[in-house]
């Protein structure tokens, strides 16, 4: 059975604006690729779905490490739950409907780990008691508004992990409790 995961980068008051937040470093950007490299797959909301399609065409200007990144996020297979989306992009899928019965079946024939990506969509999961972890990695930034990395109440959590990810970010692992 596959483990889903919901964790992002974020403020140290809660946000996850990504054109807020400082690019990551050279640690925290391997520690993203060899992360996307080892997932089963993903689950994204609309709207980070759509920012995350920039890595589907290579990039002139890009790194070497960019390149390796986008190459990562490419093989992996992505679902994408949307209303308002008619298609999306190589190697995902749409899901419509209900968004209980399709999560509970990746879980049940998948094995590995499964990241969820944006705050909404995260929520619902919550809701649906369907996330097995949280992963909060802090930057050292105050932002003062922007989106939650909790779009709704707090789940109760238990801490099982702290880790240093690079010289300015650690992440935080919780479990629901």
């Amino acid at each position: 059975m596959a483990k889903l995961v919901f964790g992002m980068n974020q403020s140290l008051d809660g946000y996850v604006d990504h054109l807020e937040l400082p690019p990551p470093g050279p640690a925290l950007f391997r520690h993203w690729i060899e992360h996307v490299r080892d997932l089963t797959g993903s689950v994204y909301g609309r709207r980070i779905y759509e920012l995350m399609r920039y890595w589907d065409e290579d990039r002139p200007e890009w790194s070497a490490e960019q390149h390796e990144f986008a190459a990562a996020w490419r093989r992996q297979p992505k679902w994408v739950v949307s209303r308002s989306l008619k298609s999306v992009g190589p190697n995902a899928t749409l899901v419509e409907g209900d968004l209980d019965a399709a999560i509970r079946g990746l879980k049940a024939r998948l094995v590995g780990e499964i990241t969820v990506s944006g705050p909404d969509l995260a929520r619902s999961l919550t809701d649906l008691g369907l996330i097995d972890e949280y992963r909060l990695y802090l930057h050292p930034v105050v932002l003062g508004r922007g989106k939650p990395f909790f779009a709704g109440p707090r789940p109760p959590l238990r801490l099982v992990a702290s880790d240093r990810v690079d010289e300015d970010v650690i992440r935080l692992t919780y479990v629901p409790a």
